[in-house]
């Protein structure tokens, strides 16, 4: 199963929202990689608690081989298998990210390699769940995620803003499934940084339920507990198991998974 978490309005919390929920499949014994495509490294930081110097040991180093442009050639699967790293947790791998991906990205899309990373994913074997970090711009990198996932979460963050670029979000979406990738589906809208006491969050979630759109159930709230793991860098159910937020997450990851 792949899926990707994507919005092209940034602070919204996808780098959180993916290495939360994976490390959730990994502890319960699900095999789970994260791919880190955005340029900032968060969710390579929050898992690896550094971000990775050396290109040839990230994503970019797989963008390169299809450039032809890699110091070197030696791995599987385009470059993927070679360059998975393990995290200080059981059954957690990542993909790091790294800065080289600006400069890479308008070579890859004038030599249109959009279908690449769908390819070697399609190569890659043993992992049970694999969870991609996006970019919050739908560019080159957002893009090749969509086309290679299964599976699309969407992260709201009760934003005035944030629910007119909702629109556009879910139009760029269908567009990719039409033109690119019939098997994506968009399995919902995850509400972040949720504060259910004031009036606001409570309007734009009721408004966007009344309107047809594909809101979870599940609701994660603001805790400064988010800050002190990533300073940790340790997803929540490592770092406070029994944090109300860390069952937030379960409950969120359960009603994903069935």
């Amino acid at each position: 199963m792949r899926r990707v978490i994507f919005n092209q309005k940034g602070g919204v919390g996808k780098s959180t929202i993916t290495c939360n929920l994976a490390a959730i499949s990994a502890v319960e014994g699900k095999k789970t990689l994260v791919i880190d495509l955005d340029v900032q490294g968060n969710s390579t930081q929050y898992l690896l608690g550094k971000k990775v110097a050396d290109a040839d040991k990230t994503i970019a180093h797989f963008f390169k081989d299809n450039l032809g442009i890699a110091l070197f050639g030696n791995s599987k699967d385009n470059g993927l298998a070679g360059i998975v790293q393990e995290t200080p947790f059981p059954n957690l791998f990542v993909i790091a990210s790294h800065p080289e991906l600006e400069s890479l990205q308008s070579r890859l899309e004038s030599r249109y390699k959009i279908f690449k990373l769908r390819e070697a994913l399609d190569k890659l074997e043993g992992f049970d769940r694999i969870y991609i970090d996006t970019p919050p711009v739908l560019n080159f990198y957002s893009q090749s995620a969509l086309i290679a996932a299964e599976r699309c979460l969407i992260p709201f963050d009760c934003d005035t803003f944030a629910r007119e670029a909702l629109y556009t979000l879910l139009r760029s979406i269908s567009e990719v499934k039409a033109d690119h990738n019939e098997k994506l589906t968009v399995e919902g809208i995850v509400v972040n940084q949720y504060q259910k006491q004031a009036n606001l969050p409570r309007q734009l979630v009721e408004e966007l339920v009344n309107e047809g759109l594909p809101v979870l159930e599940t609701k994660i709230s603001t805790s400064v507990k988010v800050r002190e793991s990533h300073s940790d860098a340790q997803p929540l159910i490592y770092y406070a198991p029994n944090h109300k937020l860390t069952e937030e997450y379960i409950a969120l990851h359960n009603e994903i998974n069935g």
